[in-house]
């Protein structure tokens, strides 16, 4: 790959990051480009209404009280 093709991706990612920003404001939705993306076997568990192993993967890569993991996934649960 060129130096020419890296700074046209570049330019096609910015321009691609700016159309998702003005979408997401047209909805009113709030975007955290911080977030990490949740593991897939989060999602798998939830999939399958395996609350309680959901819940352990979560505080597995949040580490994050039983609480608040809880809370964490049956709010995700609830968007699937």
């Amino acid at each position: 790959m060129s130096d020419f093709d890296i700074i046209q991706l570049r330019a096609r990612v910015a321009e691609l990051e700016d159309k998702l920003e003005k979408v997401y404001r047209h909805l009113g939705l709030a975007y955290d480009s911080n977030a990490p993306a949740e593991d897939p076997r989060l999602i798998a568990c939830l999939r399958q209404g395996n609350l309680i192993e959901a819940i352990k993967v979560y505080r597995e890569n949040h580490n994050v009280s039983l609480a608040e993991a809880k809370a964490a996934v049956e709010q995700m649960r609830g968007r699937l």
